[in-house]
């Protein structure tokens, strides 16, 4: 297929955030990017090296108003008005335990009329979307061993987690139904704990502690018992697998996500090693606006995918702490 503008032109909402910029990074190879932020969880630093490239525009948006691209003069050279956008990335909206526990209101809105706003964008161009959904959407699963798709998942509506829980539950039924009712080619992306460079050292989420903590050989704080499970993927394997999701056909949930569980104390230990530290661990009780974590099932990925992170946990922390050092110097000044 050609394009006026030459190439696809892919929009991506909280493009300016951690796993927001990695996707802008791997999509602007060969496509026109259009990077939506309003910056209130993401960062200028980790579009920077983007803004000069003539394949990237940033647009300064809340996504929970609508979004007019023809309105955009910036976005001229990629003829907006003739080709429209071909694929629609949804990831805005706050991450981590501490920015959706001190935003909830916001958190909510970018689920609810952030996700419909862009919806009703792919609509209109008729293109692709796919939503960055969550395991969170799983709540606290009662039976051991890896989650499947086809798991409801027992979710607490006013419990401390619930404008990320039921925030994303409700994003996935809005999208599943547009997908039903409007005919838009959804795709929903259930992605599990995720690392890598550009995780902000302050956002509360347990690999920048350890690591910012260790890096300062301060004592490792690890709320939960030593020998609880998680499992965590490196960024650039998620971002592998959720552009083999916008390709494909599939239009049900998939989880994205590391299926191979490492204790969490174990883990703690593998940073203070990789960091050089002499930092030692402390258990705590769990924050109570965290939740224990599950395991994915990945079966579905792999099959219809061929898709299964490839970059083993040692490496993916020994790139994520050089990165961090570097976070960590400059935050010094």
């Amino acid at each position: 297929m050609t394009f006026p503008s030459g190439k696809k032109n892919i929009l991506v909402t909280g493009g300016a955030g951690f796993i927001g910029s990695h996707l802008c990074d791997e999509l602007v190879k060969y496509n026109h990017v259009i990077c939506v932020d309003n910056f209130i969880t993401g960062s200028e630093k980790n579009i920077d090296h983007l803004l000069r490239n003539p394949d990237f525009k940033f647009i300064r948006h809340d996504i929970t108003e609508p979004l007019k691209l023809e309105n955009f003069p910036e976005l001229k050279d990629f003829k907006i008005e003739l080709q429209g956008v071909q694929e629609i990335y949804n990831l805005a909206c706050p991450t981590s335990p501490r920015e959706y526990n001190n935003m909830p209101i916001e958190t909510l809105l970018a689920n609810s009329f952030g996700t419909y706003n862009m919806l009703v964008l792919a609509k209109k161009y008729s293109a692709k979307f796919l939503h960055l959904s969550t395991s969170a959407i799983y709540g606290e699963v009662k039976e051991s061993g890896q989650v499947r798709e086809d798991n409801p998942g027992i979710v607490n509506p006013v419990g401390p987690r619930s404008c990320y829980n039921e925030g994303k539950r409700f994003a996935e039924s809005l999208v599943a139904n547009f997908h039903t009712k409007e005919g838009v080619d959804t795709k929903i992306a259930r992605v599990f704990n995720t690392f890598g460079p550009r995780m902000r050292l302050d956002d509360g989420r347990m690999i920048p502690d350890f690591i910012n903590n260790a890096l300062n050989n301060k004592t490792v704080s690890v709320y939960g018992a030593e020998n609880e499970m998680g499992s965590y993927c490196f960024v650039e394997d998620l971002i592998d697998g959720v552009t083999r999701l916008m390709a494909s056909e599939l239009n049900l949930p998939v989880n994205l996500g590391s299926d191979h569980p490492i204790y969490v104390g174990e883990l703690a230990k593998k940073i203070v090693e990789l960091c050089g530290s002499t930092s030692t661990l402390e258990f705590k009780e769990h924050l109570p606006y965290t939740s224990s974590q599950i395991i994915p099932d990945i079966s579905l990925a792999k099959e219809s995918l061929g898709w299964f992170p490839m970059i083993s946990l040692i490496d993916g922390l020994a790139k994520t702490i050089e990165n961090m050092k570097v976070h960590l110097r400059e935050y010094r000044g």
